[in-house]
Parts: C-alpha cells; structure tokens; sequence
C-alpha cells in the first residue's frame, strides 16, 4: 500500500516498539507524514527505530517508558505533549505472551503479569492520552491477535488477555466516539519476523525437515498461502489510523491472509 500522505501532520504515539511489529508501525507512519513518538521500555531498541526514522527523512522522539508503570506512562504523555503540542493517533502495541500450556496448568502469576502490560497498559496509556485525542479528534487502534478467532491449544491465557484488548477497545469507542475519538483493533495473524521463522525452525529441526517446510505447511491454511509480514499489518493500521477510516470505529480488522475469517 503506499500510504504516502496518509498521516500527513499528525503526531502518531506508538507504545511496544519492538524489532518486528513495533518497528514497522512506528516507521510506516513516519512514512506516511507522520511525527512519530516511541514508547518502550529499552533506550537502545528506541534510538535504533528513531534513527532509522530521521535516516529517511521522518520525525521520531524516543521516550523510554515502563508501560506498567503509571507515573512513566504520564511522562510520556507529558514529553510527547510538550514535544509536539498534542497527538492525534495512538497504538497500543505492547505485549507479552505467556508460556503455551493448557489454561488449567498455567501459573496464576504469569497471568497476572500479561494482564498488566496486555491489557492494563493499553488502558492507563488511552486514559492518559484521552484528553489530547478528544482535543485532536484523534483516533486510537489496538493490536490484538488472530488467537481470537482461532483454536489453537496453548494459548489460553494469552486467548483471555487479547479477549479483552478487543472488549476493551469496543468499549472505548463507545464512550469516547461521541468526543470525536476514534478507536479500533487489528488482529494480526503469523507475523513472519524472527519470533515465529525461530518457531518454525525449532519445530523443523524436531521433525527433520527444512524449516520452509513448516511454513509451507502453515501457510497451506491461509487463504493467500502465505503469512503476513510487519508491514502488512503496519499498513492496516495507518489506515485505521487515518482520514480515510473516519467512518470506521468500533471494529477489529484481521490481518492473517485468510488464516480465519470473521
């Protein structure tokens, strides 16, 4: 998609920048005009993604945050607003997934954990935020997973937090659409980066086989016989994010090249 243009004077909040979805997001809507703010909690990771922004032209501020903690995520709001005098968009991307067991077996504190940065964060983050996005009328876009929809064992507990990032989201945009605010989901399916080709050659080199194996064999229940790459995500939401789905809120788009239809 060339989403040239798309963000074009907006200041676009990403939280969770990692090496794979994060990334792509923050600098796909530097691509398309954006000034980017990176919320995460290791400098390094962040100075990277904002280099590679400035590299090519764009706008990045890097604030290092703890997305658990609440008087981090108000610095962030603080830095950012004092930075570039309000935002219009924000994605809550941060996550972590818990340990693939059966729901019964899993460890009450590590759901606890995961419910935090999954769940709680993407809320403290929003209500920080709000009052900047109502101002805007701003739009906010939540990346939840494709574990929603289909039955893969394992992923419970995971299943239950992104449950209610979607819940989350649907309820956001009921209280704040008559503000102006915007505010959606999408759910990615595979994302081809390097925590699942690691998964795929763990599971090649316990079957023997290549790991294009395995993704051929995944990628043979996908409608496009493929997986989606970060960037296809990313573009889904700078969408969302953008004029162009000033109708849309409320909604969850699934990004999985037709891994499950909804």
């Amino acid at each position: 998609m060339n989403a040239q243009g798309l963000l074009a004077g907006k200041v676009v909040v990403v939280s969770g920048v990692g090496p794979a979805l994060g990334r792509s997001i923050a600098v796909q809507s530097a691509a398309a005009g954006a000034k980017v703010v990176l919320a995460a909690r290791t400098p390094e990771r962040l100075e990277s993604v904002a280099t590679e922004i400035r590299d090519r032209g764009g706008i990045a501020l890097a604030v290092p945050t703890d997305l658990t903690d609440v008087d981090s995520i108000s610095s962030l709001a603080e830095t950012a607003l004092a930075e570039f005098g309000g935002v219009d968009c924000l994605v809550n991307n941060a996550f972590v997934q818990p340990a693939q067991v059966p729901l019964l077996d899993a460890d009450v504190a590590s759901i606890q954990s995961g419910i935090d940065i999954n769940l709680l964060a993407a809320l403290n983050v929003t209500r920080e935020f709000a009052p900047a996005l109502i101002e805007s009328h701003g739009s906010v876009v939540m990346v939840t997973s494709m574990v929603l929809r289909n039955q893969l064992p394992g992923f419970g507990a995971y299943r239950i937090m992104k449950s209610g990032l979607l819940a989350m989201a649907r309820s956001l945009s009921i209280d704040l659409g008559p503000k102006g605010v915007r505010v959606n989901s999408v759910a990615p399916g595979y994302i081809w980066a390097d925590s699942v080709k690691n998964m795929f050659e763990k599971k090649a080199a316990a079957a023997g086989v290549d790991s294009k194996v395995i993704y051929d064999e995944i990628a043979a229940g996908a409608d496009l016989r493929r997986l989606p790459e970060p960037d296809d995500i990313a573009n889904a939401v700078v969408f969302l994010l953008s004029d162009s789905a000033r109708a849309i809120t409320g909604q969850c788009l699934d990004v999985n090249c037709g891994h499950t239809h909804h």
